[in-house]
């Protein structure tokens, strides 16, 4: 529930950090909290929102500290590293989404998603996301944008999926560096601790790969498929790679 409250232990379980760095959020990041005698609590919904914002925005390293760390506990609830191809079917790929304004794409989008007959409520999703975007732009540079809703509620979807839609033009769409997006990715996450990982792993590999320029140019939804786990390996072995040799 948005409005459930999480004690100091929840919410560093919740973001899959460690409660040092919940303490240094708190002094730095301007994290949403209230004060209850001298322990801090935390509303679901606002940690969401700000967890979500803050993500998109991390630099590299900060962002490969986050997956990291967010690894760690996904691990807790299921064996396999890899999402996309548990996420992401081909049928979930759409590569000429005809929208031409931000709005348009949003309603687009959720459309999408409920052709898959596992979002139990359209409409509600769709005033979720469109209010999570209000907050601020989902959009990355390079023309990637992470669709998904402002609150996150397990009764909202049938399982976790993703969806990805390539628009046919440009969009503007609010990224940092002025450039159109074409790249729709729509997380539709039924459990929390995936979103936030999902969020951080597409950044990732958006950072570690070139996804977004064989994306922008795949010719067909069996393609993009591929590209994706492709990837996704890439940047998985990257991250293995790395702990070999901090281990030598």
């Amino acid at each position: 529930m948005p409005h459930r409250t999480l004690s100091f232990e929840e919410v560093a379980d919740y973001l899959h950090l460690r409660p040092e760095d919940i303490q240094r959020l708190l002094k730095t990041a301007d994290m949403p909290h209230t004060m209850r005698g001298d322990r801090p609590v935390f509303l679901r919904g606002d940690i969401d929102a700000w967890a979500s914002c803050r993500i998109l925005g991390l630099p590299d390293r900060r962002l490969a500290a986050f997956h990291e760390q967010s690894t760690t506990q996904v691990r807790r609830i299921r064996e396999e590293d890899a999402l996309m191809p548990e996420l992401l079917r081909t049928e979930y790929i759409k590569l000429d989404v005809a929208s031409r304004t931000k709005s348009a794409v949003i309603r687009d989008m959720v459309d999408f998603a409920a052709t898959t007959g596992r979002v139990y409520d359209p409409k509600a999703l769709l005033a979720s996301v469109q209010e999570r975007e209000e907050l601020c732009s989902t959009a990355l540079p390079g023309g990637m944008a992470l669709l998904h809703a402002r609150h996150h509620e397990e009764y909202c979807f049938d399982g976790s999926f993703l969806l990805l839609g390539r628009t046919i033009a440009g969009i503007p769409f609010g990224a940092q560096d002025g450039g159109l997006t074409r790249l729709f990715f729509m997380l539709c996450c039924q459990d929390d601790r995936i979103h936030l990982h999902t969020l951080a792993r597409l950044c990732l590999m958006a950072s570690k790969t070139d996804l977004l320029a064989q994306l922008w140019h795949a010719p067909d939804s069996d393609s993009a498929h591929a590209i994706l786990g492709e990837c996704e390996q890439t940047t998985l072995l990257g991250k293995k790679h790395e702990e070999a040799e901090m281990e030598t």
